[in-house]
Parts: structure tokens; C-alpha cells; sequence
């Protein structure tokens, strides 16, 4: 069988969390392929509302495992965090949750380093969630990383020293206070860990496909943060599209099948970098707060704009998506007119490609759309559409030469209507 992979077209916080517990019933494995806890999946059904860092997206269907590949990294600290708290919600992780060996490992130091980094930078920062990502993949490769197989060999010994490489590169007042405490809750999460099933997970994904089995890969952040072809240096730490799943699990490209595309009917970006159909007006705060815009983790206010499709044209094409997923299209019930980016004029010139520079010189082209003005929230299938709504999926549709297989109308993983 196949690896079908599930990964976000924009920037980031499109949905992709709830879209994998719902498809999750069709799959035996559901495995998270790159980034950290700084990617924060929320999921909401039966009057509960879960957000998740690290663990993968699937952990709430039953009789389902789920696998933390070795292209992500994990702060052992805030893992424990994030499963204590699921367990005291009633949902036991120990059998349907297993850890890659050769995923990456967090340090604390790794935290003060991105804070001093980023500070560093004034003005000219990236805008990191601050969970020392950046730094471990630094670390990664440059071939001086911990990984969660290193436990079992000589931890100890390997841990401090890479704490005193980290010093070297701090001031003392960067960690001489702070340090300590940071690092009682790091062990304690170390021992946690220790408690789940850590595997060669390459072999174990493999095996499962070679007998058939069927595998969801899951990603984080979205493809515009992708560290190769995202809005460079504004991007995270790791390869974000679908590439990504065969470097972050150990499948071959031949084995992957479905690609589901996730985008907001909307556009939303957090921190820093170039977004070129960001809203300051009120239509851009209508998105923020119909749409519930702030960060699962980090609570910051999300950047709104509406939908770039020359953006969404070059994401599409790099993932070569076959489905796509359209997220928060109830955000949309109350506007009159809808905005879609066709193009983009530089200096001028119309262009329909994303440029290699998107921070300055560029005016959106907009096509405008009637809006449906209804609440499509509580709707059980699509014959229940309004012709208006019918009408944007059937232009984004054309626009993206993909088909729009899955409409999300609101938190709930009820809320889902499957084409």
C-alpha cells in the first residue's frame, strides 16, 4: 500500500490537525514527519477542545498507533506536559504511541539559544516561537545533534557535552539562573519518554506497508514556511512539503500516494515575513475574529488577508497535490464580497508565479466574488450549499486544477463535509 500525506499549503495553522482525526479511521499508522512542538494541532469534538504540539493528530481515534518520526524534534519537557494533560482528559497514550529513535532531542540550552539569537537580531528577527527549533536543527546538521536512541548509549556523557558547546555561545547571564530549573523538568520528561515504545521507526512504517497496511504521514507548519522553498529567511527549520514525508519517515518517493493539500479559505500568517494579501482594514480583523485567529501554542494574533492563489498555485505544484482540503469556510458567511488573489503585479508586470522575492514591490490582482451570506455552519452535506459557495469552490477549482474533496464549516470534527 501507499503512504497518503496530509500537509498545509499556506502559512501555517490551516487545520491540518482536525483533517487527519478524520481520516484517521482509514489508516492502521498515523505518522508525524517533520517539525516540533512550536506546530500546535488543535482538535475539537464531544464538547472537548485538545491542542497538540508533538503528538500526532491521530491519537484520539482508538486502536489506531501513532508515530513521532525521526524528522521531528521533541522537547522532552513539554512532551510531558502534553501527555500528562491528555491523560488526565482519560485518553491513555502508552499503547497507540511510539517514539522514533532517530527523531531529535530538544536541549534546554537549545531554548536560550534561539531567545538570544532572536534578540540578537532586534528588528531584523524571524519571529521564532521561541522552543528552540532553529537551534536543533542547527545542531542536526551540522552532525552535533541528541537523539532519542542516544538515551540507550552514553547519554550522559553526550548531553553535557553539548550543554557546553551551547554555553560557549551564551553569555552567563543568558543561562546561569534559568538553567538549572530548565533542565529538572527536561530529565523529568526524559523518564516520561522512556515509558512509550522507542522504535526504528523506518523499518516499522515499511514492514507495515509491505504487508499491505495503510499509513497517514502528517506535517506541520505549512508549505510557505518550507526552509527550501518558503518565504526565505522567514521560514521554519525543516522541509514542510511532501518531500518531506519521505525524509521524515524513511519511505521511498514511489510509496507515497494520496497528497491532501489543506488551505484556509482565507490566508492567516503569525510573526514575521512577507504576506501579500495581509488585511489592515476591517475586513482583516472580521477573519481574525470570526476565524478565531490566535496561535494554538503561542496565543499571538494571526496576520489575515484573503486567499492568494498565486501562493497556493506554487504549493500545489510542489506538493503535486491530488485533494484538496478546504478549511474555515464559514469564516466567509458574513461578507458581502469575497477576494481571491489571482496574480500578482511587480513593478508593472503581471506575473502568475510566486517570484523568488515576495517582501516588497508586489500589488495583489483581485478577482471579486459574490458572497453567500449564510451561516453554513451547522450544514450536513453539500446539496445543502448556496449557489454563491458552490460558485467560489467551483473558481478556486479551476484556478488550482485539483478538486476540492473535503470542506471543513467549522471546529468540530462533525463539521466536515466530504465531496
Amino acid at each position: 500500500m501507499k503512504v497518503d500525506v496530509i500537509l498545509g499549503l499556506q502559512w501555517g495553522d490551516e487545520g491540518k490537525g482536525k483533517v487527519v482525526d478524520v481520516l484517521t479511521p482509514n489508516y492502521e499508522i498515523v505518522a508525524r514527519f517533520q517539525g516540533g512542538p512550536n506546530a500546535g494541532h488543535t482538535l475539537e469534538f464531544e464538547g472537548q477542545k485538545y491542542i497538540l504540539k508533538s503528538i500526532p493528530s491521530g491519537i484520539f481515534q482508538p486502536g489506531k498507533i501513532n508515530v513521532i518520526g525521526n524528522g521531528v524534534v521533541i522537547d522532552p519537557a513539554l512532551f510531558k506536559q502534553e501527555v500528562e494533560a491528555l491523560e488526565a482528559s482519560g485518553h491513555m497514550l502508552t499503547d497507540r504511541l511510539y517514539i522514533s529513535k532517530k527523531a531529535h532531542l530538544i536541549l534546554p540550552t537549545h531554548r536560550l539559544l534561539d531567545a538570544a539569537s532572536e534578540k540578537a537580531m532586534g528588528d531584523a528577527k524571524i519571529g521564532t516561537t521561541g522552543r528552540g527549533i532553529g537551534p536543533t536543527y542547527t545542531d542536526k546538521v551540522s552532525r552535533s545533534g541528541l537523539r532519542v536512541g542516544d538515551l540507550f548509549h552514553n547519554f550522559e556523557e553526550k548531553y553535557r557535552q553539548a550543554v557546553q558547546r551551547h554555553k560557549e555561545k551564551l553569555q552567563p547571564s543568558d543561562w546561569e539562573s534559568v538553567l538549572p530549573g530548565l533542565e529538572e523538568q527536561w530529565f523529568a520528561g526524559i523518564e516520561k519518554m522512556k515509558t512509550f515504545q522507542i522504535i526504528e521507526s523506518e523499518h516499522f512504517i515499511n514492514k507495515h506497508l509491505a504487508k499491505g497496511g495503510r499509513v497517514l504521514a502528517e506535517g506541520a507548519q505549512g508549505s510557505m514556511l518550507d526552509i527550501d522553498f518558503g518565504s526565505y529567511p522567514f521560514v521554519t527549520s525543516s522541509n514542510t512539503v511532501c518531500a518531506g514525508a519521505c525524509t521524515g519517515l524513511g519511505i521511498a518517493p514511489r510509496m507515497i500516494g494520496e497528497v491532501y493539500g489543506i488551505f484556509k479559505a482565507y490566508c492567516t500568517r503569525v510573526g514575521s515575513g512577507p504576506f501579500p494579501t495581509e488585511l489592515f482594514d476591517e475586513d482583516g480583523q472580521q477573519l481574525r475574529d470570526q476565524g478565531r485567529e490566535y496561535g494554538s501554542v503561542t496565543g499571538r494574533p494571526r496576520r489575515c488577508g484573503w486567499i492568494d492563489l498565486v501562493a497556493l498555485r506554487y504549493t500545489v505544484m510542489l506538493n503535486g497535490v491530488t485533494k484538496l482540503v478546504m478549511m474555515k469556510s464559514d469564516v466567509l458567511d458574513n461578507f458581502d464580497t469575497i477576494k481571491a488573489c489571482v496574480a500578482y503585479n511587480i513593478h508593472g508586470e503581471t506575473t502568475e508565479d510566486l517570484p523568488f522575492d515576495i517582501s516588497e514591490g508586489i500589488e495583489p490582482e483581485y478577482v471579486e466574488l459574490p458572497g453567500w451570506k449564510t451561516n453554513m455552519s451547522t450544514m450536513q452535506s453539500e446539496d445543502e450549499f448556496p449557489e454563491e459557495f458552490n460558485n467560489y469552490i467551483s473558481f478556486l477549482e479551476e484556478e488550482l486544477g485539483v478538486p476540492i474533496a473535503i470542506v471543513s464549516l467549522g471546529p468540530d470534527r462533525a463539521q466536515t463535509i466530504i465531496r
